[in-house]
């Protein structure tokens, strides 16, 4: 893949995160309210939805998942087109005996990137029902270039290691409040090490196990939190991402230049 870790010239992308609150097990009902959210919004280059933001955490035994991904991809590009934006999300969906984690990136042109979450979270029931993804997935999209994560993958740094292939992390979650201290910690500290934006996407509200308080949020290379929702609230999170600044930075200070060698996958 092409490196971009050197180039300096301006480069603006801007992001809205939405801070969901979940209607269990209702994909037609958390459209429509996505529907009225996404009314109120306009203006960036990118709109994330949170983990299975059509469902809810459906990892526990009839609990609903999306049957076929015909739905909720007509409803993505549907509204990529009309945002002339990408919109990114991830859902449970059926793909045979199990499910899949997968998380969609639409473009506006109707191109769609997907990535199967990689962790599953056994905890909480998910590598019961889900099969686990194998493949890395960084999507290029307006001269930036994403690597596309689920929750509980967050906690996995070599998984997330910057190979020189990535400028910013985009990972949505379903992260409950039991363990905010984590989310929050977690999602500056792949900023740092990896020298790059992160954007974390977290739902509010319940589901039948856990309660979840938020904290979606922009990190900047630094590990500076340069825009956050507000605790317990649907919310939406605008940043505008200066690429320019990060490049210069990474350029600067090479610290991954220094990075210690894995054996990666």
């Amino acid at each position: 893949m092409e490196t971009r870790k050197n180039t300096l010239e301006p480069l603006v992308v801007k992001v809205k995160l939405f801070q969901q609150n979940i209607i269990w097990g209702d994909p037609a009902g958390n459209r429509r309210k996505l529907d009225e959210m996404l009314a109120a919004e306009s203006g960036a280059d990118l709109y994330v939805f949170p983990e299975m933001f059509t469902t809810g955490f459906a990892t526990m035994d009839g609990a609903v998942v999306e049957e076929s991904d015909e739905a909720v991809l007509d409803w993505m590009k549907a509204k990529s087109k009309l945002l002339d934006a990408a919109v990114a999300g991830s859902v449970a969906l059926r793909t045979g005996e199990k499910c899949a984690n997968r998380l969609f990136f639409v473009t506006p042109d109707g191109s769609v990137s997907c990535y199967d979450k990689r962790h599953l979270f056994y905890y909480g029931g998910e590598g019961t029902r889900f099969e686990p993804g194998q493949e890395r997935v960084i999507v290029d999209y307006r001269g930036v270039r994403f690597l596309l994560l689920v929750c509980y993958d967050l906690r996995f740094p070599v998984w997330i290691r910057n190979r020189d292939d990535y400028d910013a992390i985009l990972v949505v979650a379903n992260w409950p409040d039991a363990r905010s201290l984590a989310w929050n910690t977690l999602l500056q500290a792949r900023a740092i090490e990896n020298q790059c934006y992160v954007l974390g996407c977290n739902r509010v509200g319940e589901d039948p196990a856990c309660s979840y308080t938020g904290y979606t949020k922009v990190v900047n290379p630094y590990g500076e939190v340069v825009a956050c929702a507000p605790d317990n609230e649907e919310a939406v999170v605008s940043a505008k991402l200066d690429f320019a600044f990060q490049r210069a930075y990474a350029r600067n200070f090479p610290v991954l230049e220094n990075a210690d060698a894995f054996k990666l996958l």
